[in-house]
């Protein structure tokens, strides 16, 4: 279990929906018993034509119901909401996604899921159309922003011999995201967490400025999710299109530089630095200081160095301070990232690709892949609140570590 608290004890609501996957939901409800949880199984019409009841009542000893309308007096989905502790639907249909989103309650599942009140735990499990289609995206955008964590699909062998992003993930990561969705989200309380996000502006006149694509949405997810954790969160903004989250202090920039000098005056005091900012590498040399005219010809603009930040954070770093750098790369990018790793003296480096439809860029899912001096870990297609999640996973893992 990762390391990961023991579910002794806990109320578990399973929900199995109808994807080939679900034959595995047998086998996590036996490793959610072994770490001591009681199991209550609860299946869709579809999870019943790949796998029975009957299994599942075996394993559970417990009834399984078929509907809401077995035994109506009981209201056993209003019984069942109020006696569990969490609930996880592993696997997860798009159909069943959009069903939850919606807040539909057609069957026993749904009925149950609308009446808990609890942590709910989400364990996708398609086809890579599927996962990546918008309608699929929007809907687990709607159920992270409802608090559901949502356990991303790895890469591998699909039916009909695809392969690709869709898998349900493994049986330890679905059990150790139970524990942790019932654990007391206080792993970074007393931990100073300082986020830069946005991408830089760097003007060219009064009027115009080389920028780029970043739209703040990764370093808020990230600044959300050490909130949530109990960090004391500071964020150094560039411009964005979201809104940092409240309860952050905030300290707004526009330039590299100017985010430099803000990120270098408070890294002294802070345990984690995670830099999401998209910040130029190149700045005009001189600016002018009116607007430039079409009718006076093309300008010649000559670029110059930005301050390098990262670099700078690494060389200045204290013992037991953990940092994490961004890699947005088009080619080589294993290959960059983890040179970024060991010249910048990173503790982790977050790959995102940047070209073509899949570009992290404005987006609210991207491929993401940790990268860190052991190896790298691949996050296909997840959502951002999501890589922010194991992102914030891997520092609490590093800073006992760095704290010798």
């Amino acid at each position: 279990m990762s390391g990961r608290a023991p579910l002794v004890g806990a109320r578990v609501l399973l929900g199995v929906s109808g994807g080939i996957a679900a034959y595995k939901a047998a086998e996590l409800l036996r490793e959610l018993q072994r770490a001591g949880a009681q199991v209550q199984p609860l299946l869709t019409a579809a999870a019943e034509a790949l796998v029975t009841r009957a299994t599942f009542a075996a394993l559970s000893g417990r009834q399984v119901p078929a509907s809401v309308w077995e035994d109506p007096a009981a209201v056993e989905h209003v019984a069942l909401a109020r006696w569990a502790d969490v609930l996880v639907v592993a696997p997860a249909t798009a159909h069943t996604l959009a069903r939850l989103a919606t807040g539909l309650a057609d069957d026993v599942l749904t009925s149950t899921a609308l009446a808990f009140a609890g942590p709910v735990v989400v364990a996708p499990a398609m086809h890579t159309e599927m996962w990546q289609h918008p309608a699929t995206r929007a809907n687990l955008a709607v159920l992270e922003g409802r608090g559901v964590r949502v356990v991303p699909p790895g890469s591998g062998a699909l039916t009909s011999g695809d392969v690709g992003p869709g898998r349900l993930a493994e049986l330890d990561e679905l059990v150790d995201a139970v524990a942790a969705a019932l654990a007391p989200a206080r792993g970074l309380a007393g931990v100073r967490v300082l986020v830069s996000m946005g991408g830089t502006r760097e003007p060219i006149d009064p009027v115009r400025y080389l920028g780029n694509r970043s739209s703040g949405r990764m370093g808020a997810a990230i600044a959300s999710e050490a909130l949530r954790r109990g960090a004391e969160v500071t964020v150094v903004a560039a411009a964005t299109r979201v809104d940092p989250p409240a309860g952050a202090r905030l300290l707004l920039v526009e330039t590299a530089q100017q985010l430099y000098d803000a990120v270098l005056a408070e890294a002294a005091a802070q345990d984690v630095v995670v830099m999401a900012a998209a910040v130029a590498d190149f700045r005009p040399k001189s600016v002018a200081e009116g607007k430039l005219k079409k009718d006076r010809g093309v300008p010649e603009v000559l670029l110059e160095p930005t301050p390098d930040t990262l670099a700078e954070l690494g060389r200045r770093r204290r013992d037991g301070q953990v940092l994490v750098g961004f890699a947005a790369e088009t080619d080589d990018h294993l290959a960059a990232a983890r040179g970024k790793l060991a010249a910048k003296r990173l503790d982790l480096v977050v790959l995102n690709h940047v070209e073509g439809e899949r570009s992290a860029f404005g987006a609210a899912a991207a491929d993401a892949v940790l990268v860190d001096a052991d190896g790298a870990e691949e996050l296909l297609g997840a959502s951002k609140p999501a890589i922010a999640g194991r992102l914030l996973d891997r520092v609490e893992a590093l800073l006992p570590a760095a704290r010798g």
